[in-house]
């Protein structure tokens, strides 16, 4: 039996040392798929309690888990998190910006949403205080990103950008869903969320039913590039990419 590596929490402690006040792992789902978008989950953790949590059982990246392990964790992991968000970008948005701009949308989707649950709101452009007396703008977010490409620094203050409270100082880890148990806990996250998605599309419309969805989530099987060539591309397919 092959053995999963069991991430840790040594590069969030690292981090926490260097005087963030929060971390926030990312990890991506569905940058190869043919439809639907791509997602970008977000875990975030105090830094306060980065030696004290538990990594929790069985978390691991969520491309080594089974669908049933990865529904069977997410209630766990999800409580885990101090906060958590998955944001996402849609195949037209795909199709007009690129796969990698999409791709820093989403997370910074995210990053808001889980900014907003953790109390850093818009005071952090007015000024308001809402730590320690302190302005939004004075809280220090690490972010550690799963790969070797830091697409959300460059995807900060474009025109398309969500109004990010405070920008995060990230830190790109290669195999991050392996090592590091915040950007496993997105990882799961994101693609158990995304994942439900596509089946829902699938079994909602019969529109879609050809393209077993509920089977390949929306990537290039057999089965799916043979209904693209029968059918046609629908509205939730990427039309810049090679569908067939």
């Amino acid at each position: 039996m092959k053995t999963v590596e069991v991430p840790t929490l040594d590069l969030e402690q690292s981090i926490a040392d260097q005087g963030a006040d929060v971390i926030v792992g990312f990890d991506e789902v569905g940058r190869g798929a043919l439809a639907g978008p791509v997602m970008v989950g977000a875990a975030a953790i105090w830094s306060r309690d980065a030696y004290d949590l538990q990594v929790p059982v069985g978390v691991a990246d969520s491309k080594l888990l089974s669908e049933r392990k990865r529904e069977a964790m997410l209630d766990e992991v999800e409580s885990w998190c101090a906060a958590y968000a998955v944001g996402q970008a849609s195949n037209t948005e795909i199709d007009e910006w690129g796969i990698s701009h999409a791709l820093g949308i989403a997370a910074l989707r995210a990053l808001r949403d889980v900014e907003l649950q953790l109390g850093m709101g818009a005071s952090a452009h007015a000024g308001d205080t809402t730590r320690n007396g302190e302005g939004a703008s004075r809280w220090q977010i690490g972010a550690i990103l799963d790969g070797p490409h830091d697409y959300i620094t460059k995807a900060l203050d474009t025109f398309d950008a969500p109004d990010v409270p405070v920008a995060a100082k990230v830190v790109t880890k290669i195999k991050g869903d392996r090592s590091c148990v915040t950007v496993a806990v997105a990882s799961v996250i994101a693609k158990v969320t995304r994942d439900r998605l596509m089946v829902d599309i699938a079994r909602g419309n019969a529109r879609y039913a050809p393209y077993a969805w509920e089977h390949n989530k929306g990537y290039g099987s057999a089965a799916h590039r043979q209904a693209i060539a029968q059918f046609g591309p629908t509205p939730l397919h990427r039309m810049s990419w090679h569908l067939v």
